[in-house]
């Protein structure tokens, strides 16, 4: 050997050993021992712990490798058996909405006609005249018997108080008389396009009842609150999100919810990562900046556009090919987005031509026809490219669409929670027939086509576990159903963590930073107070958090004795 040679391998052999001695050197800021880790990774399903360094997975392991790597300052969690997982990413939210909604009146639970009243006057006595009543999530199907409230029920209670409170599924709204007087609206007002005013039979006056698009007739009147108000609603989503182990969101949005979430970031608030889509009209505002979607950091990014072709089921507004089985007057309403003819299909083209990601609300079963044939035919002009578009709700679905999304590579955006709830009652709405394939998440897996789960928050409770539970189970949530309703669609444990977890990352383009509990990743957590794996599935809705962990920061540690600690914000 030369001298030239030994020198360069003398050197080389100096670098590899200071090299090992800085990698011996380097320890992990959090470890978690004594687990089990379901990593959703194929290759290694399953390990005791976890290793953290900064912001990111620093290894996987058995407790006893990981053990070497805590330091002085390390902090170790020891789990005692506890089951961790990726953190969960909620694929569609209303983010802010539900951060309000904590702060606002709570007409979820009311059972009856007196307690929906009860509950509004009481908030009415709490704000000042002027002040409106709004948020709420009734729902009409709790009540004994079921019937849409009407304004006369609430007028004598808020005199002074202008009301507008949403149906849970945001697409029915009750306005009382003095927020109708301000809206204008009376007899005569006609039913704007997308939206139905309802109005008494007999009369023909307003009955409070605004569909859709008629619900902006009131909202434009309803003054838009501070940024510091929109800070305080977002803080308590975070804080909410953190206690449900939701560690991302995609939030259906407003494009000013993003000076929220980026002023919380800021001040170092922002403890869940928000993927933000914005109203499908803004597209022009993309093309001109040449903006491509995802754009933004690891905490928030603009994901791309989200448009609607329909309603809801709950509110007849879903768009059906066949009338309602409980009214066969109707089949659904096109959403105003709809109008004039064919701008939604201009706007998806344009999204695709400036190389952004779409994500369509379609519930009813020729909403979902529609927005297919305006992707197979925008996906046939344009050609193939990495699109990962998305059919939120995907709910009522003709055999042959089911396997179209599949043959198509469209991400089901889907929320189990709904068949559970909506279980209930949707037979009477649609029938039998149509139900079969209602929430069909086995049909669209075995179709090949991809569920990123989410709540639909506040429509459904943000928790993940109670989704999880829902599409394992489809146990409705009146009783009436131990066995499944149309149990041919449940899909297993395993796929259900999968779509809020992994699959959830990638309908959002960060597969590869999070999703899973693997080396290099994002060191976004979950631990549960169960194994989840190991219990009955009808047992899955009890688990709870123990510890919710967002790039190596824990940001809400369930206390003994059910308190909690949360991150400071």
């Amino acid at each position: 050997m030369t001298k030239r040679k030994r020198w360069l391998f003398g050197f080389l052999l100096f670098g590899l050993v200071f090299s090992g001695c800085v990698r011996k050197r380097e320890m992990a800021d959090l470890v978690l021992i004594n687990g089990v880790v379901w990593t959703g990774e194929e290759m290694l399903p399953w390990a005791e712990a976890v290793a953290v360094q900064g912001e990111r997975i620093f290894a996987v392991g058995k407790s006893r490798e990981i053990k070497n790597l805590a330091g002085e300052k390390t902090r170790v969690l020891d789990l005692k058996g506890s089951l961790v997982l990726p953190g969960f990413i909620d694929s569609h939210t209303h983010f802010l909405d539900g951060g309000f909604s904590l702060l606002s009146i709570q007409l979820r639970e009311a059972k009856s006609k007196a307690e929906f009243i009860a509950r509004i006057k009481e908030k009415a006595e709490e704000l000042g005249p002027g002040e409106w009543i709004l948020n709420g999530n009734w729902d009409q199907q709790q009540f004994d018997p079921p019937e849409l409230p009407r304004r006369d029920w609430i007028d004598a209670v808020t005199p002074e108080n202008p009301v507008c409170v949403n149906r849970h599924d945001g697409h029915m709204a009750l306005a009382n008389s003095l927020a109708l007087r301000l809206a204008g609206i009376t007899k005569v007002t006609p039913s704007p396009e997308g939206g139905e005013i309802f109005k008494d039979p007999s009369t023909g006056e307003p009955t409070g009842i605004l569909k859709d698009a008629a619900i902006d007739l009131v909202s434009r009147h309803i003054p838009e609150p501070s940024l510091e108000a929109k800070i305080k609603a977002a803080e308590a989503a975070l804080r909410h999100a953190a206690e449900c182990g939701v560690t991302s969101v995609h939030d259906m949005a407003q494009a000013g919810n993003f000076e929220v979430y980026q002023e919380l970031q800021k001040r170092g608030g922002l403890t869940t990562r928000i993927f933000l889509y914005i109203p499908v009209s803004e597209v022009e505002v993309f093309s001109r900046l040449c903006l491509k979607t995802p754009f933004g950091n690891d905490y928030l990014k603009i994901g791309g556009l989200k448009g609607f072709i329909d309603g809801s089921l709950g509110s007849s507004t879903a768009l059906f090919f066949e009338p309602y089985a409980d009214n066969p007057e109707l089949t659904g309403l096109l959403n105003a987005q709809m109008f004039p003819e064919g701008i939604m299909e201009k706007r998806i083209m344009a999204a695709d031509k400036a190389g952004l990601q779409v994500a369509i609300h379609a519930i009813g079963d020729r909403a979902n026809a529609l927005i297919l044939d305006i992707f197979e035919r925008v996906i046939a002009q344009n050609g193939p490219r990495e699109r990962r578009w998305r059919v939120e709700h995907a709910q009522h679905l003709r055999p042959e669409d089911i396997a179209r999304m599949g043959r198509l590579g469209i991400i089901a955006s889907v929320q189990p929670y709904h068949a559970i709830d909506d279980g209930r009652w949707a037979e009477t709405k649609i029938g039998w027939e149509r139900c079969r394939t209602t929430y069909a998440f086995r049909s669209l897996l075995d179709a090949g086509a991809l569920l990123a789960c989410g709540s639909d928050w506040t429509v459904a409770p943000l928790d993940p576990l109670s989704g999880i539970y829902a599409a394992v189970t489809r146990q409705t949530t009146d009783g009436n159903n131990p066995g499944g309703w149309f149990p041919e669609q449940k899909i297993s444990l395993e796929e259900a963590l999968k779509g809020y977890t992994w699959n959830g990352a990638y309908s959002e383009f960060a597969e590869d930073k999070k999703g899973s509990i693997a080396t290099g990743k994002l060191a976004d957590l979950v631990v549960l107070d169960r194994n989840i794996f190991d219990i009955p599935a009808e047992e899955i809705g009890q688990a709870r958090v123990l510890t919710t962990i967002v790039g190596g920061t824990i940001v809400f540690r369930r206390q003994e004795g059910g308190g909690s600690i949360f991150k400071s914000i």
